[in-house]
């Protein structure tokens, strides 16, 4: 806790007294240079290599607690850190470093008849409240895109990461502070009192925006709850949809990857729709089926393999985050699109398909945030985007869409330039 927090502060209280800090710090960083807020990155990025012992340490402490507390596969692999992962969250750090800054860009420019320059010039958002669960490594990619852009961050962690969260806190604060960078300018939450993150969310004029990332449960107390505005998706219920004309190779390593990568992301595949005249469609979910994946199947898609399960009107909404797909059999483009359009959650469709024209029809009429053509959806990712790592997806249609990285972070102001001009 920051020597200056109370502990006997209550929650509103806290927050208040945090977000006084962060908006002091975040004015520090309104001042700072492009070249400033890179070289505290690079440092923290050194700091986190540094500390790799305490931190796969602390790490260690929150997967044995989330083991005893019966933690399932797929949310202890979310919540797992190892040297190479660390490693990755070092890398991160400093590829967000060595991206453009985009304060300061100018966005659009006029002159009027009347001589008045206009232009619009991209600014930070302020101070920035992080909600999350499980995955430690929000807690530096949250940080640094936060500090790139310009603003202060207040995170709150869930409670199974909290050993590791502290540590990569620790670690990544060391390394800004000793560039000169404050602080206060990245604060993580004292404490795991669910109370404060109630009162995060009704911190309206002291968090300038709030950004959950988690299950569907957190997400929607977020949205219900809060006073401030929010940035957030509540399902990864993402599809990909197998063309008549696909590749049957390429279709069936897209949909392998897609599902089976790695289980427990947003990303991952959670329906399987299948063109009833595609040929290979049996080999494709035996080899879902032969890897782990449990299908669950309408009445065509049963016909495929005989381990296909039947499936629920539930599973065609379900985000399941593990080794289970459901999978039906369509006929043709209008129909995989009118599935879509009634089940998806806006995150990331794609397509597999060899029919140049079909491809464009699907990624003109999807209206996902991410949409696809012949790639595998776990590439729903601003570390994959090039955008160095991400803050969320967001599947909203305003401010910021898909992976958000340091321009979602950012707002803007105008800028009029005159010489006198008086308004008749």
């Amino acid at each position: 806790m920051n020597a200056q927090t109370p502990v006997a502060l209550n929650p509103a209280e806290l927050v208040a007294q945090l977000g006084a800090q962060g908006r002091d710090a975040q004015r520090h960083l309104a001042r700072s240079t492009d070249a400033e807020k890179a070289a505290a990155l690079r440092a923290a990025g050194r700091s986190i290599r540094a500390s790799e012992a305490g931190i796969l340490a602390a790490n260690a402490l929150d997967i044995a607690q989330g083991e005893a507390n019966g933690l399932g596969a797929a949310m202890l692999d979310r919540l797992r850190l190892d040297a190479n992962r660390l490693a990755g969250i070092a890398d991160a750090v400093e590829q967000i470093a060595a991206l453009p800054d985009p304060v300061g860009a100018v966005i659009d420019s006029a002159s009027r008849p009347n001589g008045l320059a206009l232009s619009r010039v991209r600014v930070p958002i302020g101070l920035i409240g992080i909600i999350y669960e499980s995955r430690p490594n929000v807690t530096v990619d949250a940080a640094a895109l936060c500090l790139r852009s310009g603003n202060a961050t207040l995170l709150r962690g869930g409670s199974e990461a909290v050993n590791s969260n502290r540590a990569l806190h620790a670690a990544f604060v060391a390394g800004i502070e000793a560039k000169g960078i404050p602080a206060a300018a990245v604060q993580l939450m004292p404490t795991q009192d669910r109370a404060a993150v109630g009162a995060m969310l009704a911190a309206a004029g002291v968090i300038d925006m709030i950004v959950p990332r988690g299950g569907k449960s957190l997400v929607e107390r977020v949205q219900a709850d809060a006073r401030v505005p929010v940035l957030a998706h509540l399902d990864g219920i993402c599809h990909t949809y197998i063309h008549s004309t696909a590749d049957p190779d390429m279709a069936q390593a897209i949909a392998l990857n897609a599902k089976m990568r790695r289980t427990g992301i947003c990303g991952a595949m959670e329906t399987l729709l299948i063109d009833a005249r595609f040929g290979a469609a049996s080999q494709v979910a035996a080899t879902l089926i032969d890897a782990g994946c449990e299908l669950r199947g309408d009445a065509r898609a049963s016909l495929l393999d005989p381990r296909v399960k039947q499936a629920s009107a539930e599973d065609w909404d379900t985000e399941y985050l593990d080794a289970v797909l459901s999978v039906a059999v369509v006929d043709g483009l209008d129909e995989a699109l009118a599935h879509i359009a009634r089940h998806s959650s806006g995150h990331t469709e794609a397509i597999v398909t060899q029919d140049d024209a079909i491809a464009e029809r699907f990624l003109a009429e999807v209206d996902s945030a991410i949409v696809m053509a012949n790639a595998s959806s776990q590439f729903a990712d601003g570390g994959e985007f090039g955008l160095g790592a991400e803050i969320g997806i967001a599947t909203g249609r305003l401010h910021a869409r898909g992976p958000v990285a340091l321009e979602g972070l950012t707002t803007y102001k105008w800028l009029v330039r005159g010489t006198g001009q008086l308004r008749p």
